[in-house]
Order: C-alpha cells, then structure tokens, then sequence
C-alpha cells in the first residue's frame, strides 16, 4: 500500500491486506483499528522479558478493557489486574479465572472493597485506611500493599505516581502502622506492589526502583515478610510515539538483564519462592492500534492552516490532557499524487479551543475527505473516550492474524445514549 503518508504502517503492514479507506468506508469514522499480530509480539516480548523463575506479566486492564483484546492477552499466558468493578467484569467476560485477576485498589468505597473480597481476589491496598478497612471486612485474610518507594517517572506530571507529591502509595515510615494494621486484624501480608510512573524510556530508574522495593521488604520484621509470595514492581514501560523521527525503543535487553542481575542475586540471598510480577499497561496495547479519523473541513485562520476532522478530544484525550504527541498518517484517494507538505493545526469536532490532536506539524496537504491514521492509539484511547457534546463513542475493529477484519465493538447509538435515562 502506498498512500499519501503511510510508510511506518506499510513497513510493518499493519492493515495487512485490508485498505484503511475501506475500513472507514465500511465501519465508519472515527475507528479504532487494532492489529491482533502486533499485540501478541508485545506479549511476548514482556513475558520473556526476565529469566528468573516465578516472573510473570500482569497487563494492567485499565490502558485497553476490550474483552477481545482481554482474551488475546490471555492467551498469551498473561494474568491482569482490576481496578473498578467494570475492569473485574471485563477480565471475567474475557475468560480469565479469579485467581488470575489482581485487585489493585485507589480510595474504593466499601461496597467495592466488598465485592473484590466475594470474588475471592487478591487486593492491594494503597493507605492505611483502606487496609483498616479491608481487615475489618475479612479478619484473618491474605492481602497486599502497594509501597511509595519515593522514586517516580513518567512523561507528564500527571502519571508520576511515587515520590511525595503523589496520592499514591503508603510511605515506608508507616510500615509499623501497617504492622499494627495486620495485627488487630490478623492478616497475612501476601504481596507487596509499587508504580513509579508512566511511559518511562530508560530502563536504569525502574531497576533502581525495583531495588529500593526489595530493600524495604528486606527491611520488614520477619512477622510481615514471611508469607509474602507476590512482589508486582508495577509497569510504566514507554514506547516511541515519535515513529516518524526515528525514537530509540525502550531497550529492553538492558532492562531484562538488569532484572535478572537484582533478582537472582535477592533470591538467593532470601530463599525467595514465590512471583514476581511487572504491570504494564501501555508496552502490550499502545502500538496495536491506529485510530482512523475523516478530513471534514479545511481552512486558514490568519497565517495557520487547520484540518478539522472528525476526531475530537471526547475519541482520543491524551492530547488535550498530557500534551501528548501521536504520530499522523494520511491515507488519501489520490495515493500517487505529490502533495507538499505545509504546517498544519489537526483539529476535531468538540466546541472547546483546545480540541486540538496535533499542532502545527509538518505533514503533507490534507484535503477533505482524507482519511487521517492517528498512531499508537491502543492504550488510554478507547478506554478513556467518552460521549461529551453527546457523540457516539467510535466503533473498535480487529485485525485478526489471519489478515480479516472482525468488529468488537459497535459505535454507540442513540439509543444507547439513552438507555440509562429515567423519565
């Protein structure tokens, strides 16, 4: 396939055989076009990440909920997490077991704290009161903690979640509360887990952060230690979204070197049997997935050139909220003609100023009915989409290994806008 702009999907074949203007065509715009070959690679490449025996992969639902991407993960012998009553439904539609499933919690009412304890789940707790609160709803249980071990990273203020200035995590220096905490409610401390941000591209903080977790395990009277059999050092595993420069992977040969270098060495010094586990969300699902959007007006306002689309920011939030940048594609009919490229502004069709996808890139002359690729959408793209300004939610399509497209998700209707009124 030769279109306007469109060499980074043609070099890995994304759309395989299948045309991206027919898939707008057919499905509709905007689309949410994910390549089931890609998301088994990513897979892969993490749950082999690691050499030392009891290492496993939690995939971290909240990135990409889908079901049938759920199930693909699945199958690839990762186990997930929950962070909603909404995720544990996910996980269990998509065939997953409950001792599959961690509950990593965040500020969860009781009635949810509830519902994770009847699933029979292992639930991590974030403050003493919800461990307060989850001893007093099942005395004499198995449960985790998640630590700020005080050392965050991430591409945006917003997704650093360690360190002080975060609402996440229990401080080391309350570790005697949480002693006192499984005392008065005799539980067993089963885990450990921690997340030190989102998106990080160099492997050398997130070992160090490892590190500092297995330092303040070591740390703990034996009392807390002793039945822990699940140490999560969390996820935040980036990947290169400026495809079009040439951005360096995350090297994950360091990374897994460095693993197994801290690990080996803990588990010999502690006799350590039990998991290991790393939680990423972003590395399985970002790069499986290039949402399609239509060129619907093209105009100049002063000296700068805009292309409205049909992508609002209610479709892809992660620019308007972090700044984050997504690579363009242009999938155009007139493939083999020259178009020069031009500043231009990528907008969507939200009433708000900031609805803006890309700001003023220098890609080739879109026109109207253009069909635009927005790349590395599979994480925090669907899953945080939404109905403002009352639009449909887009339609989510899978290209399956065998080169077919299969619709797993239906655009809204309205419906389904409406289904949850009471008049």
């Amino acid at each position: 396939m030769t279109d306007i702009r469109s060499a980074y999907t043609d070099s890995i074949s994304f759309f395989g055989p299948l045309e991206p203007a027919a898939l707008a065509e057919q499905y509709g715009t905007p689309l949410y076009v994910y390549n089931e070959s890609i998301l088994r690679q990513r897979c892969s490449e993490l749950k082999n990440l690691c050499k030392v025996p009891g290492f496993g992969v939690n995939y971290s639902v909240k990135a990409n909920s889908n079901p049938a991407l759920l199930a693909i993960v699945r199958e690839e012998g990762l186990v997930v997490d929950a962070m909603s009553p909404g995720e544990l439904h996910m996980d269990l539609l998509a065939g997953y077991k409950e001792e599959d499933i961690l509950y990593i919690s965040n500020n969860i009412s009781a009635a949810e704290m509830r519902n994770a304890i009847d699933h029979h789940l292992v639930v991590s707790v974030d403050s003493l009161s919800q461990l307060d609160m989850y001893g007093s709803f099942n005395p004499g249980g198995s449960v985790m903690i998640r630590l700020n071990p005080g050392i965050g990273a991430g591409h945006h203020k917003k997704v650093i979640t360690a360190g002080k200035e975060t609402k996440f995590g229990i401080l080391p220096e309350d570790l005697p509360a949480v002693q006192s905490l499984l005392e008065k409610h005799h539980l067993t401390l089963a885990g450990v887990n921690q997340h030190i941000g989102s998106c990080f591209m160099e492997p050398d903080g997130y070992i160090k952060a490892c590190s500092v977790l297995l330092s303040l395990i070591d740390g703990m009277p034996e009392s807390m230690r002793s039945h822990i059999n699940i140490i999560d050092f969390g996820g935040g595993f980036g990947i290169p979204y400026h495809k079009y420069e040439g951005e360096a992977r995350l090297d994950l040969a360091a990374l897994g070197s460095g693993l197994d270098e801290i690990l080996f060495a803990w588990k010999e010094k502690t006799g350590y049997t039990g998991r290991f586990l790393i939680e990423p969300g972003r590395y399985i699902v970002a790069e499986c997935s290039v949402l399609l959007g239509t060129v619907e007006a093209v105009k100049n306002n002063g000296e700068r050139r805009y292309a409205g689309t049909d992508l609002g920011f209610n479709v892809l939030q992660r620019p308007v909220m972090y700044g984050s940048f997504h690579d363009v594609e242009i999938y155009g009919k007139d493939k083999n003609a020259s178009r020069a490229e031009m500043p231009q502004t990528i907008s969507g069709n939200i009433c708000e100023s900031g609805d803006i996808l890309a700001k003023d890139r220098l890609l080739p002359e879109m026109h109207e009915g253009d069909i635009v690729g927005i790349l590395d959408a599979g994480a925090y793209g669907f899953s945080m989409s939404s109905s403002y300004n009352t639009r449909f939610m887009p339609a989510e399509v899978l290209i399956t290994k065998d080169g077919e497209a299969r619709l797993i998700r239906r655009r809204q209707t309205y419906e389904d806008l409406t289904a949850a009124l009471v008049r």
